[in-house]
């Protein structure tokens, strides 16, 4: 009873909190070695091409099974579509915390379950009854998420001092007002796509029920369509030239750690206790962000990402109450189209953390 206790409760937690710290970590270091030069092009092939050599054994196994089906052209073309969008996703992510800050990554990456709503209901996968409980929380919610993410782009406000003086273990550079806005528009537009790289997911995994073939393609096709995009937007020769750095340490913990890992302990925990306790501990990383921001970087922590990052948390859980209220049926509206609205909610049923 012991074990079986350990095993859906106190492991699952442990491993999600593991991973939003790894999570955090691996966007500080990145964020610390372009300050250092890298470049973010460079970056994506490098992690990715990396993450793809780990799982190379996994379509050989995948091949000899009898119950998978062939890997046909129309799967393919799919996994090739759902890497301009991871890879598109990726781009603009690393970009925007490169303008930015990790803090303000984590803070609008808590938007994703408001922009699976929003795509939901766009693409008639979700009904909204506006006399439902469920539905009123979820409007509420995407709401109150979206201002909380104008304020976090484009109010820094005064600055808060945790100390008198801050001792940085890597690098201190401060985001100017412009480059904030920048990078907190290139995250959202990030966060928009997440929601789009799980309905292509959820269409593949329908027809190639295989989740590390899958994942291996993927890797493979971001490789190639971050290394065109960077021939194109990276001139100069010697940024593709790994030497034992922040830079290499920063692609090998992303490869490993980010794409590997990090999908692996989201699917057990996904299987062993439900998408609800996954998004639950989204907001952990903003205080996480907070912390190796001030600590490794010289971030300046500012009145504007306190009080948008707070907001964007209160909208956050108002629309998973909503999503779970109706998961559990405690609703007191019909659905508007006469059928219940839990069954047509494939999007937020699945949505994991940005692991694209």
């Amino acid at each position: 009873m012991a074990g079986r206790s350990c095993y859906r409760d106190v492991l699952p937690f442990t491993a999600m909190v593991a991973m939003e710290c790894t999570n955090v970590g691996l966007n500080t270091l990145f964020k610390a070695a372009t300050m250092r030069g890298m470049s973010y092009h460079v970056f994506v092939v490098y992690s990715y091409s990396i993450a793809a050599l780990a799982l190379l054994p996994a379509p050989f196994i995948s091949h000899r099974s009898r119950v998978l089906p062939p890997l046909n052209f129309s799967i393919m073309s799919k996994i090739l579509l759902l890497g301009l969008i991871g890879s598109s996703s990726q781009i603009m992510g690393y970009t925007g915390i490169n303008y930015s800050s990790p803090t303000l990554a984590s803070a609008i990456s808590n938007l994703v379950p408001a922009f699976t709503f929003i795509l939901a209901v766009i693409f008639r996968m979700e009904n909204v009854a506006l006399k439902s409980r469920s539905s009123q929380a979820k409007i509420l919610g995407t709401v109150v998420s979206l201002s909380g993410a104008f304020v976090v782009t484009l109010y820094k406000g005064p600055r808060i001092s945790l100390t008198n003086q801050t001792q940085t273990l890597l690098l201190n550079s401060t985001p100017s007002n412009s480059n904030w806005v920048i990078g907190g528009l290139l995250l959202t537009a990030e966060y928009i796509l997440v929601p789009v790289w799980y309905i292509v997911q959820a269409q593949i995994m329908k027809e190639y029920p295989n989740e590390l073939t899958v994942i291996f393609f993927y890797n493979v096709c971001v490789s190639i369509v971050a290394a065109v995009a960077g021939l194109i937007t990276e001139k100069n020769p010697n940024a593709w030239r790994l030497r034992p750095n922040m830079a290499l340490v920063s692609i090998v913990c992303s490869g490993l750690l980010g794409s590997l890992l990090n999908n692996t302990v989201h699917t057990w925990t996904l299987r062993v206790k439900g998408p609800v306790y996954v998004t639950m501990f989204k907001p952990l990383s903003m205080a996480i962000a907070v912390a190796m921001g001030v600590m490794f970087l010289g971030d300046t922590l500012r009145l504007g990402s306190l009080l948008g990052a707070t907001i964007i948390s209160v909208g956050f859980y108002t629309v998973l109450w909503g999503k779970s209220k109706e998961e559990t049926g405690e609703d007191s509206g019909a659905d508007s189209l006469g059928s219940p609205s839990s069954n047509k909610a494939p999007l937020l049923q699945t949505y994991k953390s940005e692991t694209v």
